[in-house]
């Protein structure tokens, strides 16, 4: 297949202001915002993970305002962040929630001519782990890094000579996208099935009593916890979390060198507990055989155990999926369930009284907050009746067992994906 390399400049639109940065010398301040209105993006719509555009979590001005500004961003139209977080691409494809929108002054919108480039394409090329780099590279021994127009417009991109290669190339990386997101979508309605069916029973403690009625509201009987501060059903308790868990923390030395020397010797670092509380196995550590036996000397890490994040992120969480053993590196602590159903602890390490304790729990004693491992050892668990519990399990358990398995499949298509794209984009590998 044929590459050729040019400009990204070369395949604007032919126009004036194609290539535009956000409202020079305005930051679209507080004072211009309403609460409903022409939506303005900023780097929080970029992404990272080929999601292309996060259409939600605006800032809105007024069309006058928007009109006067004139920097406005439609669908079709690639986005680059300019300032701060450099390296973050987007682009405006449908479904979008909006008509219209405007850039701020730290994102820069290009205009592609689509007679010469695929807007994906180019999407997927700037993306890419290679145009991160040289994208978040510049200007690096800044304070503030910045992107200029000029750097934009000489950014290089490699095109297949034939546009309908392009169209291909897309084709293949967009199905497993597609797919990628489907789960994800997926994954977000089971999470908030079983949240809502937790919160109802244990938070509201509105499970069905004996006659199938919502317990709290009817009537059921409770009692004031002084642990939880709060009152709970009569008959459950609030239990201390070294009472049912192993708790063990990691080592505390110096990472090992990267090493791969077996598939099955890599370790756990912060980067692979996700803040929606699962473990992305797509971007694994590998260690050597040596350094696995001293990493896992305290603890091999296993199915349904549970890590979480002592600093940085501090307390997030996330539960080992099946079929893995391994080794987890710093500023993580295991929590092994021993005499709790590891479901129900999952459900109560992602409410409200989890939230509550992870913020009374934060040890503020250095220069960063952490939830390290005395902090997870003052935990209190909230047990409700033994077959309350089991009621409950046999709801969701088949609902995070999927979410485990689409998990799984998000992590070998993203691995594919990585592997194909500079394969794809340098006519490596050849698609009709």
């Amino acid at each position: 297949m044929k590459m050729k390399k040019v400009k990204l400049e070369s395949l604007a639109l032919p126009e004036k202001g194609a290539i535009i940065s956000g409202p020079f010398g305005s930051n679209i301040s507080s004072k211009f915002f309403v609460e409903r209105g022409v939506p303005v993006i900023r780097g929080n719509n970029l992404c990272l993970d080929y999601s292309k555009f996060n259409d939600s979590g605006f800032v809105f001005i007024t069309q006058e305002k928007a009109d006067e500004l004139n920097c406005w961003a439609d669908k079709e139209d690639l986005l680059f962040t300019a300032a701060g977080t450099l390296g973050q691409v987007g682009v405006l494809k449908e479904p979008l929630n909006f008509t219209r929108y405007v850039i701020s002054n730290k994102q820069i919108r290009v205009r592609l001519d689509s007679t010469k480039v695929n807007t994906l394409y180019a999407y997927y090329w700037f993306s890419s782990p290679w145009m991160f780099k040289r994208i978040a590279g510049v200007n690096k021994g800044s304070t503030v890094p910045l992107l200029t127009l000029a750097e934009i417009r000489d950014l290089p991109i490699f095109l297949p000579e034939n546009r309908s290669t392009q169209d291909a190339v897309v084709e293949v990386l967009e199905s497993i996208s597609n797919k990628i997101a489907l789960n994800k979508k997926m994954n977000q309605k089971l999470e908030a099935m079983a949240k809502r069916l937790y919160d109802y029973w244990f938070v509201q403690y509105d499970f069905p009593d004996k006659n199938g009625h919502p317990y709290k509201t009817t009537g059921g009987p409770m009692t004031y916890n002084p642990t939880l501060k709060r009152e709970i059903p009569v008959g459950w308790e609030v239990v201390d979390i070294n009472e049912l868990c192993q708790i063990v923390d990691c080592l505390h030395s110096k990472k090992p060198d990267f090493c791969y020397e077996d598939e099955n010797s890599y370790l756990l670092a912060l980067e692979n507990i996700t803040k929606e509380g699962y473990i992305d196995l797509s971007d694994k550590y590998y260690i050597s055989k040596k350094d696995f036996a001293e990493w896992t000397s305290r603890i091999c890490v296993r199915e349904n155990d549970f890590l979480f994040t002592n600093a940085g992120r501090a307390g997030d969480m996330g539960m080992v999926p099946e079929g893995v053993l391994c080794a987890i590196g710093r500023n993580i602590t295991a929590v092994r369930p021993e005499k709790i159903n590891p479901w129900y602890l999952r459900c109560f390490f992602k409410s409200l009284y989890m939230q509550e304790q992870i913020l009374n729990n934060l040890d503020q004693g250095s220069f960063f907050m952490s939830f390290n491992v005395r902090s997870i050892k003052k935990l209190q668990v909230l047990m409700p009746s033994e077959p309350l519990m089991k009621k409950f399990i046999s709801f969701v358990e088949p609902h995070l067992k999927r979410i485990e398995k689409n998990n799984k499949e998000i992590s070998r298509l993203t691995a594919l994906r990585d592997k194909l794209l500079p394969l794809l984009m340098n006519g490596q590998v050849v698609v009709g």
